[in-house]
């Protein structure tokens, strides 16, 4: 068994495994085999429901509201962040829009569009922009003021712009909104209490964090597979949603580095990081809350592809950047 781990583990670093997205893998295989059906399909969908809610409140008592703050005193970097995240990355998911269905079918278009409107990841940010020499404070600032930012904007956007192309309800996103924000807004106002102890318990209440966005993961796979919508999908499509994203991740990559020429070179790195990435946490949640029915396994089914081409492409780039950052002379551009 150790060795096997061993292996496991040598085999993620050389080619850049996540470990949590190969877990969501895993959850769909069983969904696939083992759906949940009747009264075990009620049961998981209320402890979705309660999953999130408590995903939620733990974010609120996590995020510092006071760093956030205070970093917008770089306000030109943490407003071109957010501008990349909520403005060019929504106009990019509308031109995606004018591909053909027969080409792209119309669930994944607007599992695009729905990924073009989340917030961008922490982590990951934070730990690209490290190992790239970039703007480790900045970062911190940026990627924690995009997720708190998307709390509220993420909902907003997704009603407005999927209400026009047919996907939900504009009228309802005020009370999904509220789902999603209450929890959040109760974390944040205990935090003065409960932010040590969740601080310090982190790596236990991870499990709480990746168990919630697991249990979403099997609800909306589950339902899909009940109601056969699977069987819609062509290798084709997905080639193409393969190449979309792809495309979009490149466009996105180069315009975050291009444009903020004027910026220091350390500020850029943490707008090309922050900038570019979108999060696989916070997304699956809300379209748990944000989406019903059968469709929403083939609504988030971009997200996770995207996620796992952000991390193998970023790291990638942050290892070149770090191998040029000994050698001054050398500026590199990571498209």
């Amino acid at each position: 068994m150790n060795a096997v781990l061993r292996w496991w583990k040598r085999l993620r670093d050389r080619i850049r495994i996540d470990t949590f997205l190969v877990l969501i893998l895993l959850t769909v295989g069983i969904a696939a085999l083992l759906p949940a059906r009747g009264a075990v399909a009620t049961g998981v969908g209320h402890a979705t429901t309660v999953a999130i809610g408590l995903l939620f409140f733990l974010y609120g008592a996590r995020l510092s509201t006071r760093e956030a703050i205070e970093g917008l005193k770089h306000w030109r970097l943490h407003g071109t962040v957010v501008l990349a995240t909520f403005v060019l990355f929504p106009l990019l998911g509308l031109a995606i829009q004018l591909v053909p269905s027969a080409l792209l079918p119309t669930e994944l278009k607007l599992g695009v569009l729905f990924l073009c409107c989340l917030p961008s990841t922490v982590q990951s940010s934070i730990a690209f922009t490290s190992v790239a020499r970039g703007n480790v404070p900045a970062a911190i600032c940026a990627a924690s003021l995009s997720n708190l930012l998307g709390i509220v904007v993420t909902p907003l956007l997704t009603g407005l712009l999927l209400s026009s192309q047919g996907g939900i309800s504009g009228g309802a996103i005020v009370d999904v909104a509220l789902q999603l924000l209450a929890p959040f807004v109760l974390g944040q106002l205990l935090r003065r209490w409960i932010g040590g102890w969740v601080a310090r318990n982190k790596k236990y209440l991870q499990v709480v964090d990746r168990g919630s966005i697991l249990l979403v993961v099997y609800t909306a796979f589950s339902e899909g597979m009940v109601q056969g919508i699977w069987g819609r999908l062509s290798p084709a499509a997905l080639g193409a949603l393969l190449a979309t994203c792809l495309l979009l991740l490149g466009v996105v990559l180069t315009i975050t580095w291009v444009v903020p020429r004027r910026f220091a070179r350390a500020d850029r790195i943490t707008i090309l990081f922050c900038g570019s990435k979108k999060s696989l946490a916070s997304g699956l949640p809300m379209a748990g809350v944000l989406f019903a029915g059968p469709q929403v396994g083939l609504l988030v089914l971009p997200l996770m592809l995207f996620h796992q081409i952000q991390l193998m492409a970023c790291a990638a780039i942050a290892g070149r950047m770090a191998r040029h950052a000994e050698e001054p002379a050398a500026e590199p551009v990571p498209a």
